[in-house]
């Protein structure tokens, strides 16, 4: 019998034990998801062999997860527990099949690697769907499984409503930068009350105010949420937070909305049933978490130092659900023209860093006495004091270093660490969470990212001639 998989010529030579090692678990499930989705150039299982079967189960109970959504950890491990037991009920048949050996290798693995236990409860193949009017989730889960039994008896139909949702992210901190649904990055001015987002289910606004005297630069002091009536589901819904008053509860002085949902694996700070809209106080006036069960929407507030930051998680179909009077939507078509500071991306530097006694804006409201220290800080000393928390010279790192020049306040470096880290738990979509300023990508990829891409191919091959 001939050697399985996608080998190549002579490659065993060159094989590395540690590295085949340190990229085991994750080589050994790609091997098993290519070949059991006929992908690549990897030999297909054996017909009385039913691993392609488990690969695709797999697939399919883990395709909606990301780290972003409550429970991942749990369903994840529950979906792993499942793949288990799908191989150990065709192991017999499977005896020398290479891509058998790689999933079950995979699989214990990656049980390690999440200490997932090896008992426990398992993910259906065909799960019930509890349809719950006032859970997005189970909403979206229930109409998808509907148009996939209809799609069944339409084979040829290709209608979007077959899919799972997606999401989007949309994140504002600093000076203040934006980035955008469609991961535009940009730097604005937008002094005054601009709505973020303005559709159906949900609106977003809030007001930037000029930072130093002389400088266009603004930041945000008030953010004001509205989370638009759902029939049978809440009613209307205002939070509203400003510099020094970051409310654990909406404007009526509540703190939850809606009939009780069920989460299929509690949130992070909630267990089993929860309301349709809730608030979660992470850091009392430093951190507000707002959740809407029924829309599928997380919304991050924080104050650092004297300004907000936001960063959102929405469905595409309901940010996309407006008219054309909510056609100004930063988060949506980015700023306009005239009020962008980078350009196409490009972040300027400040010419100079604010001369010495340079006073930053206060807010003019009764009760406001806490003073910022600001510095004056040089190029090599703004990026010195950004390296602290942000290790990646991304675009984050960039707004940094801008704002630090800009306005001498160091609350700004949190601010973009927290920005990053909001959008790292939020952004539905890891390979897009990196952005580069201009030319600069290649130079700010981490040491060994372009290694691993350039091996990954080798080692595929390695791995596979290694386990045959």
């Amino acid at each position: 019998m001939g050697r399985a998989g996608c080998c190549c010529r002579g490659a065993e030579r060159l094989a590395c034990p540690s590295l085949v090692r340190r990229f085991r678990s994750l080589l050994l499930l790609i091997i098993a998801l290519c070949c059991g989705a006929h992908i690549g150039q990897c030999q297909v299982a054996a017909p009385q062999c039913r691993i392609q079967k488990c690969t695709t189960d797999f697939v399919s109970l883990t395709s909606h997860l990301t780290p972003a959504v409550d429970g991942f950890h749990v369903e994840f491990c529950k979906a792993l527990r499942a793949y288990s037991a799908c191989t150990q009920r065709t192991a017999k048949s499977c005896r020398g099949n290479l891509v058998f050996h790689s999933a079950v290798l995979g699989i214990s693995d990656l049980m390690s690697q999440r200490n997932c236990s090896r008992d426990g409860p398992t993910s259906s193949t065909h799960p019930e769907v509890q349809h719950e009017p006032c859970n997005y989730h189970s909403r979206t889960q229930h109409a998808h499984a509907h148009a996939h039994a209809h799609a069944h008896l339409h084979a040829h139909s290709h209608g979007h409503g077959h899919s799972l949702p997606v999401y989007l992210f949309c994140g504002l901190f600093g000076d203040p930068h934006l980035r955008t649904f469609k991961d535009s990055f940009q730097t604005c001015k937008v002094e005054g009350a601009w709505p973020l987002i303005d559709n159906d289910y949900l609106s977003v606004q809030v007001t930037n105010v000029p930072v130093v005297t002389g400088s266009s630069a603004t930041a945000t002091n008030k953010i004001t949420i509205i989370f638009k009536p759902y029939e049978g589901c809440t009613d209307q819904r205002v939070y509203q937070a400003v510099t020094d008053n970051l409310p654990a509860a909406f404007d009526d002085g509540t703190v939850s909305s809606g009939d009780p949902i069920h989460l299929s694996a509690g949130a992070e700070g909630a267990t089993g049933k929860v309301r349709a809209l809730w608030i979660s106080e992470r850091s009392p006036g430093r951190h507000v978490e707002l959740h809407a069960g029924y829309i599928g929407v997380t919304v991050i507030v924080r104050q650092l130092g004297r300004y907000l930051t936001l960063a959102v998680r929405i469905p595409e179909e309901l940010a996309q659900a407006y008219d054309a009077t909510q056609d100004l939507q930063l988060c949506l078509n980015g700023c306009p023209g005239g009020e962008r500071i980078d350009r196409a991306g490009h972040l300027p530097l400040p010419l100079a860093p604010p001369a010495l006694g340079l006073q930053l804006q206060q807010p003019r409201r009764p009760g406001f006495s806490p003073q910022t220290q600001t510095q004056v800080f040089s190029v090599e000393g703004a990026k010195e004091r950004c390296r602290e928390q942000l290790d990646v010279q991304d675009i984050y790192f960039h707004s940094c270093v801008f704002d630090l020049l800009t306005t001498g306040d160091a609350n700004f470096t949190v601010a973009a660490y927290s920005a990053q880290k909001d959008m790292e738990s939020l952004h539905p979509h890891r390979d897009r969470w990196r952005i580069y300023p201009r030319g600069a990508a290649t130079a700010a990829l981490p040491p060994d990212s372009l290694l691993i891409r350039r091996l990954a191919v080798l080692l595929l091959c390695v791995l596979s001639a290694a386990l045959v």
